[in-house]
């Protein structure tokens, strides 16, 4: 059967040197030895393109010539059984193991209009057997259609502790729709994934979000206003978690400013302006801060081992 989640274009050229496995019966040109499907073997010379066949050497120096549906590359071909984790997996149904459900996004910051969606985002903590299992279980669960996402508690926690901006909203969003206990107890920590390096991640992405909306201007003459109002957000929280200790969600103070740039009624040279005054303060904000160097990583660990502690069974 073949496998999806493993790469199928036969129209790319397998490159000489690459090992191989045969998925035919291969008989010997010049004698009647034969060697069944599943030998290996090392492509000496491809092809200009897949209408022809490829030379393959196998490990008695013989040479054969072989189609490319007639051969895998080992390293796909190995691991196949590994990928086939999704028949085991589709019996559960890992939604229903979703422990944290909240609203995010401009419905949340209190920026929305009749157009905009509502972002859904949270945690989901599978079965301890998944974890067990040889298949693993997926980072996150994703419906975009929907506009969701969902983060494994492991995934979610590493997330917060690099101060992930749209993970730490998910913590301090005002709406939250499901809460299990074990997120209820998440959710009373929160502070303890609150640290300086808020300023490195908040930072650095708004200047290179800038820089290529520079480049849109330059190359294109406009760019996406909403992003650029939202950056200039990410700087006002980022300020905020920097002075207070924790993330400020809902737009107050500055409501009317920030959908003044999404309106376009504010110029170009006028936000990067008010960006680079948020830098300086931004600065003085890292300075002064009382959050620590980094975050509470051995309490994120012990709260993690006891979540999945209290999983088993379930």
């Amino acid at each position: 059967m073949t496998n999806p989640n493993l790469p199928q274009n036969f129209n790319l050229i397998v490159p000489a040197g690459t090992q191989i496995v045969t998925k035919i019966e291969v008989k010997n040109p010049g004698g009647d030895k034969s060697w069944k499907q599943g030998a290996v073997g090392v492509i000496v010379k491809s092809p200009t393109d897949n209408s022809h066949a490829y030379l393959v050497k196998l490990p008695d120096a013989t040479q054969v010539s072989l189609r490319r549906h007639e051969f895998s590359i080992r390293k796909q071909f190995q691991s196949e059984g590994l990928e086939l984790g999704g028949d085991f997996l589709a019996e559960y149904n890992l939604y229903d193991s979703v422990i944290y459900r909240c609203v995010v996004g401009s419905r949340a910051y209190g920026l929305d209009n009749e157009q905009s969606d509502t972002d859904r985002r949270g945690i989901y903590q599978p079965p301890a057997i998944l974890h067990w299992s040889l298949y693993g279980i997926p980072e996150q669960l994703e419906n975009k259609e929907n506009q969701e996402c969902y983060w494994e508690l492991q995934k979610f926690l590493v997330l917060a502790l690099k101060a992930n901006p749209n993970v730490l909203e998910c913590l301090y969003t005002p709406l939250v729709e499901k809460l299990s206990p074990v997120a209820a107890e998440l959710l009373e920590i929160r502070e303890i994934f609150l640290s300086q390096l808020v300023y490195q991640t908040y930072n650095s992405y708004v200047l290179s979000q800038f820089k290529k909306m520079e480049q849109d201007l330059r190359t294109t003459g406009g760019i996406r206003w909403k992003h650029a109002m939202h950056l200039i957000r990410l700087l006002l929280s980022g300020i905020t978690v920097l002075k207070e200790g924790f993330v400020p969600v809902r737009v107050q103070d500055f409501r009317s400013q920030l959908l003044a740039i999404r309106n376009q009624e504010i110029s170009w040279d006028e936000v990067n302006r008010w960006r680079l005054s948020l830098h300086a303060e931004f600065d003085r904000a890292f300075a002064d801060t009382k959050l620590p160097e980094r975050p509470n990583y051995e309490q994120a660990n012990l709260f993690l081992i006891k979540s999945r502690q209290s999983a088993i069974g379930s």
